[in-house]
């Protein structure tokens, strides 16, 4: 998605040779028109699909996979990073490790929202070692449920996540490839 690159290319940071910080659109402050574009690419590339529900994992992925969720007219739904009294005791639960905090989360989300019947489109901001992804497939195994693909918004194709997902048979779409930040010069596969 050139779009994506564009943006990535003119207002991302390189932080050594594995951070991209693109927190001024993507992950704090958030460009909802560039999320729209976004979402609609999302559509053409899993429309096919069709898909019942949208699952991310909180935080970053949330307002992506809400954009998106209006083009599939589906709900979406986010695993939980931390328990909560208000939580469901009836929850579907993996464990992830996130590679941007460099810790391991027990993501959970309620048994109600997703069951046997949905064909679940999985939707992030990043992929670089694939834990997240892997983590939520399982989550949609343990449902019953289908997994429809993977939609990342950026993939850091110089780490082993995206690999290891397409390995596992699990389709993934990514809008920008990262290849590279050699030097805090980032380039794209095509």
């Amino acid at each position: 998605m050139e779009l994506l690159k564009q943006r990535i290319l003119k207002d991302g940071q390189v932080l050594g040779n594995d951070i991209l910080k693109v927190d001024s659109f993507l992950n704090h402050q958030m460009d909802v028109q560039l999320f729209n574009e976004m979402g609609k690419e999302f559509f053409r590339l899993f429309a096919h699909k069709n898909v019942t529900k949208i699952l991310t994992i909180e935080s970053s992925g949330i307002g992506i996979a809400c954009i998106a969720a209006q083009y599939f007219n589906v709900p979406v739904v986010f695993a939980k990073k931390t328990e909560a009294k208000n939580l469901d005791s009836h929850t579907y639960l993996a464990e992830v490790f996130s590679f941007t905090k460099g810790k391991t989360y027990s993501v959970r989300v309620s048994q109600k929202y997703i069951n046997p019947n949905d064909i679940v489109l999985i939707i992030d901001d990043f992929l670089a070692n694939g834990k997240a992804a892997l983590g939520l497939a399982d989550i949609v195994g343990q449902a019953g449920a289908q997994v429809a693909g993977i939609g990342i918004a950026i993939e850091k194709g110089f780490q082993d996540g995206g690999k290891l997902l397409r390995e596992k048979g699990l389709e993934v779409q990514s809008l920008a490839i990262v290849q590279s930040m050699q030097n805090g010069k980032i380039s794209f596969s095509e």
